[in-house]
């Protein structure tokens, strides 16, 4: 037996690929572009087109279980009828490769729905015509670092402490949390618990999108936002205003925007699953904790700009073979020096602002630098011999990342990343102002620690002839 996830690539698919990896079951992961689908001990890539009958008819081979969690959305004009021909080319392929059981994600609303809620529900009943088993779950919000409904809400509360509104602020909204989500779908597997069919599944909580505006605020712990409503601010209108505050792909956004007009809550009285939904005020909470922990281990890969609320910049300068084993001494001698970060006026600077605002940064260095470890401000997040990441929730302007990695394959180099997860208008404004600093100042850093690490190198060389 054998499970595929078509749209691997997409947020669903991959929190869904890390979670059957986690079990030890085979996952066949689709998409078009292998470098971006998930990895795993139990995951094999696959790339192939879902438009292409053929080569999906032979990838899905033996499978058991199918997750289609396509969209054309971001194809822009048109994605209609481009999710038409994917859903029918996928579902004729799953006929004649004796797929067991198709499972879907479409999205929640009852009448006058928008193109894109008229989309998803379209699509589930194509892949149903063709008389493979199909549940078909119908969602609305996604709680979860990495959903781009749950990205325009963080950027939009974060970003503006005031804000002037359309209607569709009062619309109605049952948001999921992403952990049950995944156990919908994980559920939706096994015929003996769930049958063939529709399903709507949402959290506890009914919710209008103001209510999760300003209770994403109070998780976040920022400042109530005040928000006046405009009856005449139409959906066009208010989707030019979310394309300047929010860098979300404007061919989703307008899309999504489009839908905020429908309510999108669950009509059904009961449904198979067995869970207790998490309630969105802890759904929220712990996803910027899993985000918080995710980045720690994954900072190193993170491209340069902003992603799900997140800058990230990152530099790298090359060493000589003989340096890298004194960069991984410099790793571990971290902590009560300035020095140790590059430029120290600078770092005193940087303190100094920090009282403005009420920090209180203090150097400390722990009697080992290990994972845990308090060193000055920060806390050893991630750590091994050749890579140290440091976090600290304790700047005004958001939580932040340092991590210095020595990569030896090939020509050695030092690459040093700093990422922040900006919190409200001051820690947006924050990252802008010293954005162009840190193009100079991060360089400095990097190369300061290839200095040091050349005089470690040396005087272990010197310490072991000496012995």
């Amino acid at each position: 037996m054998s499970t595929a996830v078509a749209g691997a690539s997409g947020y669903v698919g991959h929190r869904l690929v890390a979670s059957l990896d986690a079990d030890g079951e085979e996952v066949i992961a689709l998409g078009r572009h292998p470098d971006s689908l998930p990895d795993g001990d139990h995951v094999r890539h696959c790339a192939v087109d879902v438009g292409d009958t053929q080569a999906l008819t032979e990838v899905l081979d033996g499978v058991t279980t199918a997750y289609y969690l396509v969209h054309a959305m971001a194809g822009g004009e048109g994605f209609a009828e481009k999710d038409r021909q994917l859903a029918r080319s996928f579902a004729d392929a799953a006929v004649a490769a004796g797929v067991q059981r198709i499972v879907y994600l479409g999205g929640l609303g009852a009448e006058g729905l928008s193109e894109h809620l008229e989309s998803r529900q379209e699509v589930g009943r194509l892949l149903a015509e063709t008389g493979v088993p199909v549940v078909e779950l119908r969602a609305a919000v996604i709680i979860g670092s990495g959903s781009i409904s749950f990205e325009m809400m963080r950027y939009l509360t974060e970003r503006l402490p005031f804000m002037v509104c359309p209607r569709w602020v009062q619309t109605k909204v049952q948001p999921i949390a992403e952990s049950d989500l995944i156990a919908c779908l994980r559920q939706s597997a096994d015929p003996d618990r769930v049958p063939a069919g529709v399903y709507e599944i949402g959290g506890p909580d009914v919710l209008t999108y103001e209510d999760l505006m300003h209770l994403y605020a109070r998780v976040r712990d920022l400042p109530r936002r005040r928000i006046v409503r405009v009856p005449l601010l139409t959906p066009q209108l208010s989707s030019y205003w979310v394309h300047v505050v929010t860098p979300v792909d404007r061919a989703v956004s307008s899309s999504l925007v489009d839908s905020l007009r429908n309510d999108v809550v669950v009509t059904q009285e009961d449904n198979p699953f067995d869970l207790e939904c998490v309630p969105m005020a802890e759904a929220i909470a712990r996803t910027l904790d899993d985000q918080r922990d995710r980045t720690a281990t994954a900072v190193f890969e993170a491209d340069n700009g902003v992603v799900d609320g997140i800058f990230t910049l990152s530099t790298s300068v090359p060493m000589q073979p003989h340096e890298a084993k004194g960069a991984r001494l410099d790793l571990s001698q971290c902590g009560n020096d300035l020095h140790w970060y590059g430029w120290a006026w600078a770092w005193v600077l940087r303190i100094w602002l920090g009282k403005l605002f009420g920090e209180k940064l203090e150097l400390h260095r722990p009697p080992k630098v290990e994972k845990g470890a308090v060193v000055d401000w920060w806390t050893v997040a991630d750590m091994s011999d050749h890579h140290i990441v440091l976090y600290t929730n304790k700047w005004f302007c958001g939580e932040a990342w340092l991590g210095y990695r020595i990569d030896v394959g090939g020509q050695p180099r030092l690459r040093q990343v700093g990422a922040l997860r900006a919190k409200g208008l001051l820690g947006w404004a924050y990252w802008r102002a010293v954005y162009p600093v840190h193009l100079v100042v991060f360089r400095v850093m990097a190369r300061k620690q290839t200095r040091r690490a050349h005089a470690l190198a040396r005087k272990a060389a010197r310490s072991a002839e000496a012995a």
